[in-house]
């Protein structure tokens, strides 16, 4: 009887334990706490895998904190019980995943069910154009192939671009909001020198882009880009031009025609009008329902940058540096796995983007050439010993140039690092085209060798972001003293 009593107070105990975690991590749920609750959340659907509304807050709090692909078996259980707001989830969830027919579908069914019962729609309308406009960009995927991809802090973001000096240059620059606030912003200077674009902030909190042009005096006042206020309803920043002078590519947020976050957008300068034409989204697989901007191009080296946030926790964003197509091509939607398709969109795995499989030797070599500032074209290297950009008025060509005898230092040492890079980057290459041509025994032993040197890369192109920081920092102290 004790040993029975004594179960029976532990059983007690544990259950109101549980409710009162139970209580707990649904107060963090409505409050939106979504990474505090979850492991509550996980361990009850642990233990109660069929519970519906278990499965809703876990799948809920997977997808609010950057699982959406974990999340989609919970919420699909959790609209098998028929849970309240369960399709409305459930679509969120392929949406964030690319799954565009599917988040379609569901919301169709969703709305339905709105209506019958006399409820508001919009929430579920204002998604389901989003995925309606996915599901229309996923019959058109652009065939892309990918080379690289870098994660990095995304304050630094812009020190992964390498862009020759014939496609202009990116750089950070503080401008004012008001007399007390300044913010950083990305600044495309052309190749001459004598324009710049950039995002000028509002009152209201969002941005317009503007140019400055250069005078005697110094640079003009800020130019709001005609037209782009009456084609894109949303914030606009991260400007790159193209050679020709007339191609701009920017970033708008939450626009009319954005998948979500910021997308890429491009539009034309027409002459004849003084303005803008309409600006349209580039599509699959630049935009995402996530965070997608700052694409530039360097049209001498054929290469191609730009950002997102997809897959990506806080404060973090992926460099993807592609081949830029000189006319578009798309995979073909109907003879495409809907998976394959949909893992190429949301570019899955670089290597997927490889015609063959097999990695493009020459576009890496040109990568490895800009990044060790050595380009392989000798009409390209000038009189300068190498390129190091110090800030907005200082371009270093040769150690010379340097104040700072520490920067120096760093600089040199930065130098080394990056020819290690291109080292690494060629061995990568003859791995991956020996895996490429193997059996299936030989890539098994291959396979190691190729995940260690992306790790090392990896590892290597962090290193060089926060010397090109440390050497900058250096530099600019010895500058101002």
């Amino acid at each position: 009887m004790k040993r029975s009593a004594i179960f029976l107070v532990l059983a007690l105990l544990a259950m109101g334990v549980r409710a009162q975690s139970l209580e707990q991590a649904r107060a963090w749920y409505r409050e939106g706490r979504y990474a505090e609750a979850k492991p509550v959340f996980e361990r009850l659907v642990k233990a109660s895998p069929s519970n519906g509304n278990y499965c809703l807050w876990y799948g809920v709090c997977c997808l609010e904190t950057g699982e959406a692909d974990h999340s989609l078996r919970y919420l699909q259980t959790a609209v098998k019980k028929n849970v309240a707001t369960g399709r409305l989830h459930l679509s969120r969830a392929y949406h964030a995943t690319g799954r565009y027919e599917q988040a379609v579908s569901t919301l169709d069914d969703y709305i339905a069910d709105l209506a019958r019962r006399r409820r508001p729609t919009d929430t579920a309308d204002s998604l389901q154009r989003l995925s309606r406009l996915g599901a229309r960009m996923l019959k058109g995927v652009e065939q892309v192939v990918v080379i690289d991809s870098i994660v990095v802090d995304k304050a630094g973001l812009l020190s992964i671009y390498r862009l020759s000096p014939e496609s202009g240059r990116l750089f950070a620059h503080a401008v004012a909001v008001d007399d007390s606030t300044h913010v950083s912003v990305a600044v495309y200077e052309t190749e001459m020198g004598h324009t710049r674009y950039y995002a000028e902030p509002q009152a209201d909190g969002s941005s317009r882009l503007v140019a400055i042009d250069k005078t005697d005096e110094g640079w003009s006042t800020p130019r709001p880009l005609a037209g782009l206020g009456e084609t894109v309803a949303a914030d606009a920043a991260y400007p790159y031009v193209m050679a020709d002078g007339v191609t701009l590519y920017f970033a708008a947020r939450d626009g009319l025609n954005s998948l979500g976050g910021w997308d890429i957008f491009v539009t034309q300068y027409s002459t004849h009008t003084a303005t803008y034409l309409g600006a349209e989204n580039i599509g699959l697989p630049f935009n995402s329902p996530y965070n997608d901007y700052m694409l530039a191009f360097d049209e001498y080296n054929e290469l191609g940058w730009f950002a997102s946030d997809r897959f990506q926790p806080d404060g973090k964003v992926c460099i993807y540096i592609f081949v830029p197509n000189q006319t578009k091509h798309v995979y073909s939607y109907e003879q495409t796995d809907s998976e394959t398709l949909i893992s190429l969109a949301r570019i899955n795995a670089i290597r997927d983007t490889w015609p063959g499989g097999v990695a493009p030797e020459e576009p890496l070599q040109r990568l490895a050439d800009a990044r060790s500032d050595a380009p392989a074209n000798a009409s390209t290297a000038r009189t300068a010993d190498f390129i190091f950009v110090v800030n907005d008025t200082h371009v270093y060509h040769r150690t010379a140039d340097f104040h700072s005898r520490e920067a120096l230092e760093l600089f040199l040492a930065y130098q080394q690092q990056q020819r290690t890079r291109a080292e690494r980057a060629e061995q990568l290459v003859d791995l991956r085209q020996q895996y490429a041509q193997a059996n299936a025994a030989a890539r098994q032993r291959l396979t190691p060798a190729i995940v260690d040197l992306e790790d090392v890369l990896l590892q290597l192109d962090r290193q060089l972001s926060k010397a090109e920081i440390d050497i900058r920092a250096r530099e600019l102290s010895a500058i101002e003293q």
